[in-house]
C-alpha cells in the first residue's frame, strides 16, 4: 500500500484537510504533526512535503514522480530532514537548515522544505534558533514538525503552526493489515504494537535490527530463568552495548524499544498465570516457564515500564537497564 493510500484511509482528517489547502492555495508557512509513539509521522511529514514538490499531484504526491523519489533518497537539494530518533536536536543542527535555506533555492520549483522530527527533543538552544527561524520564514520556505507529545512543545511553537492530529490504528487493523502484506503472525503480534504502520511494519519485519531485538529479548528472559548472575552478564555485556552504541540508522535498536517489548513479554506471563488472552501466542512454553519461575510478576512489571517512562526524561540508559535487571532478580531470587 502506497503511503498516501494509507493516509486517505486511515488518516481521512489529516489527508483531506491537507489536500484542501494545497488545492485552493491556502498552504501555511510551518505545520505541526503529531501523534502517539508508532504513528508514522517522519513519513506523513515527508508525504506532504512531497505533495509541495510533486510534479503530477492528484491530489497530493504520487510518489512515483522524480521529485517523489528524490525526496525518498534523500537527494532533492531543497529538503532537509533533521531527526530527533538519532539523538537531541542542538543548535547546530538547526543553523545549518537556517544557512542553507538563507541561499537561492537549488531545485527550479524555488520550494525550500525542512523537516524536523520529534520536536519535543530539542535543547534549549535549538528551540530558540528554530523559533526565530519560524517567526520570519524566507519567501517559499515551509516547515513540518513533528511530536509525540504536543505537552513537551513550548507554546510559542505551537502557536507559531498550523497543527495536523493523526490517530492510532487499532492493532488488529495493524495486525491483519501487516499479514496481507506478506508479515509472519508471530512478527506481525511482536510489531503491531510498536508500528502503527502496515507497510512499515512489513519493512519492519526484514530488518536486521528487528531480528537483533528479538534475539536480545530471548537472551534476557533466558538468562533471567537461569539466574540473576546470568541476567546481569547479558545485560551488561550484550544488551546493553547494543542498545546504547549509536549504531547510525538503527531505529529499532534503541532502549524504549527493548522495554516496549520486554513489557509485552511480562504482561502475558500474567495473563498467561491468570488464563487470560495472550498476545504472544507464538511465545506460550516461554510464557508458561516465566509464569511458573517468577512469582512477582506483577511488580516486575511495572518496574519495567516505569523504566520506560523515566527514559522519556533524559534519565541514562545504560545505568536504566542495570537498574532494571537489578530489580528484576532481586524481585525473583
Amino acid at each position: 500500500m502506497k503511503f498516501g493510500a494509507y493516509l486517505e484511509q486511515y488518516q481521512p482528517v489529516a489527508y483531506r484537510s491537507f489536500a484542501h489547502a494545497l488545492a485552493n492555495h491556502r498552504i501555511a508557512h510551518a505545520y505541526l504533526l503529531s501523534g502517539e509513539a508508532g504513528v508514522p509521522l517522519l513519513k506523513a511529514a515527508t508525504f506532504f512535503a512531497k505533495s509541495l514538490l510533486c510534479d503530477h499531484p492528484n491530489p497530493l504526491a504520487c510518489e512515483e514522480c522524480r521529485s517523489c523519489l528524490r525526496i525518498d533518497h534523500r537527494t532533492y537539494s531543497d529538503f532537509i530532514v533533521i531527526d530527533g530518533k538519532d539523538g537531541q536536536i542542538k543548535k547546530g543542527d538547526v543553523q545549518a537548515v537556517v544557512a542553507d535555506f538563507s541561499k537561492t533555492p537549488l531545485e527550479a520549483k524555488g520550494i525550500m522544505i525542512y523537516v524536523v522530527n520529534l520536536v519535543e527533543n530539542m535543547n534549549v538552544q535549538a528551540i530558540n534558533s528554530l523559533l526565530k527561524f519560524l517567526e520570519e520564514p524566507p519567501a517559499g520556505t515551509y516547515a513540518f514538525l513533528t511530536c509525540e507529545n504536543e505537552a513537551k512543545v513550548l507554546p510559542t511553537i505551537l502557536s507559531r503552526c498550523e497543527r495536523i492530529r493523526l490517530l492510532l490504528l487499532p492493532e488488529d487493523v495493524v495486525f491483519s493489515e501487516a499479514i496481507k502484506e506478506g508479515v509472519s503472525a508471530e512478527d506481525a503480534e511482536w510489531l503491531s504494537p510498536l508500528i502503527n504502520d502496515p507497510s512499515q511494519l512489513a519493512e519492519t519485519a526484514s530488518s536486521d535490527d528487528y531480528h537483533a531485538l528479538r534475539h536480545l529479548i530471548d537472551a534476557t528472559l533466558e538468562a533471567l530463568l537461569k539466574s540473576p548472575a546470568d541476567a546481569a552478564f547479558v545485560m551488561e555485556s550484550s544488551v546493553i552495548p547494543a542498545l546504547t552504541g549509536g549504531k547510525k540508522g538503527a531505529v529499532l535498536l534503541q532502549p524504549r524499544y527493548y522495554l516496549d517489548m520486554l513489557s509485552m513479554v511480562f504482561q502475558d506471563a500474567v495473563e498467561q498465570k491468570v488464563g487470560g488472552k495472550l498476545r504472544l501466542s507464538s511465545m506460550q512454553e516461554t510464557l508458561s516457564r516465566l509464569a511458573f519461575a517468577l512469582p512477582h510478576l506483577d511488580a516486575s512489571l511495572t518496574e519495567i515500564l516505569k523504566v520506560r517512562s523515566l527514559l522519556d526524561t533524559n534519565l541514562s540508559a545504560p545505568l536504566a537497564l542495570m537498574h532494571l535487571i537489578l530489580f528484576l532478580t532481586e524481585e525473583n531470587v
